[in-house]
């Protein structure tokens, strides 16, 4: 069976999408309807830069998803079951045919510019530990948040051994640390705007279920694995609240992947910038094939 997936923030890069726009229509349509509908140009953010513009969370989550969609489109390909790690689970909800792109796109948008200010008035950050297994972390993270008296937990469970934090920056800080002390091996800060996936998340919340009550979902044309549940389902109703949940709780990828496998995947291919999904694949199934598409 075969699964597609679909990146999340830290996949972009400048220049991403230009070859496709220049030699397939159906991509430069999409592209050149994003930037009316946003308001501003996105595709030349997403083409020209400057860096520092596309790695703005409010500027990423669009580029990206635009780019994954986009190029799903025009690719011949029918899924099994898709999945799309954290802003990623968009691009999978719109290919799977239970959101529309317009609707995803001005979600997008939103909860970019959301998360952004939300990182901006509750100033936090995210770590990555690699060499930890998922229990040693869970447990450094409750005890740095009790010393701290501040929040940091789990927010990316990305492959056995590779878990990202997210938190109170001095509760961050405290994880590493401690993290180190219990033989880590590697513990590092990493460049974030924000305590994605965290508490601190929470002020962007209701802003975002406003608009995804807004929003008509409709059944998936496949099943569409949940970063907070880590399970598969059509169900409109369980997609639009998955889509929520995923905002202030972790990303269960290491999970989904082997749900997905479980469920008969074999055969996995990555939709979008970058190649960070065929990596975590590669480090968390044995038996499959991982191929990319950017």
């Amino acid at each position: 069976m075969k699964a597609v997936l679909f990146p999340g923030q830290g996949s972009q890069k400048v220049g991403m999408g230009l070859n496709h726009y220049e030699n397939q229509k159906g991509f430069r349509e999409l592209a050149d309807r994003s930037d009316q509908l946003l308001g501003y140009a996105i595709s030349d953010i997403m083409f020209n830069g400057p860096v520092e513009k596309l790695t703005r969370t409010e500027f990423t989550q669009p580029a990206i998803f635009i780019h994954s969609v986009g190029l799903f489109r025009q690719m011949d390909i029918k899924p099994d079951m898709v999945a799309g790690h954290s802003l990623g689970e968009f691009s999978a909800l719109t290919a799977a045919g239970a959101i529309d792109f317009e609707s995803a796109l001005s979600l997008v948008a939103l909860r970019g510019k959301l998360m952004q200010n939300a990182g901006d008035v509750h100033p936090g950050t995210m770590a990555a530990l690699i060499g930890m297994d998922d229990e040693t972390v869970d447990k450094i993270c409750l005890e740095a948040t009790q010393i701290i008296q501040k929040p940091v937990v789990p927010a990316n469970y990305n492959c056995p051994g590779q878990l990202v934090i997210s938190g109170d920056i001095d509760a961050v800080q405290k994880a590493v640390e401690l993290a180190k002390e219990n033989g880590c091996r590697i513990a590092k800060m990493l460049p974030v705007s924000g305590a994605f996936h965290s508490p601190l998340m929470k002020p962007a919340l209701e802003a975002l279920k406003k608009k995804l009550d807004d929003i008509q979902f409709s059944q998936s044309d496949y099943p569409v694995y949940s970063n907070y549940s880590a399970k598969p389902s059509t169900d409109p109703d369980v997609l639009k609240e998955n889509l929520l949940n995923q905002l202030v709780n972790p990303v269960r990828w290491t999970q989904t992947l082997k749900n997905m496998e479980n469920d008969g995947a074999s055969y996995f291919i990555e939709v979008g910038p970058g190649n960070v999904l065929q990596g975590l694949v590669k480090r968390t199934l044995k038996d499959v094939t991982i191929e990319g598409a950017e």
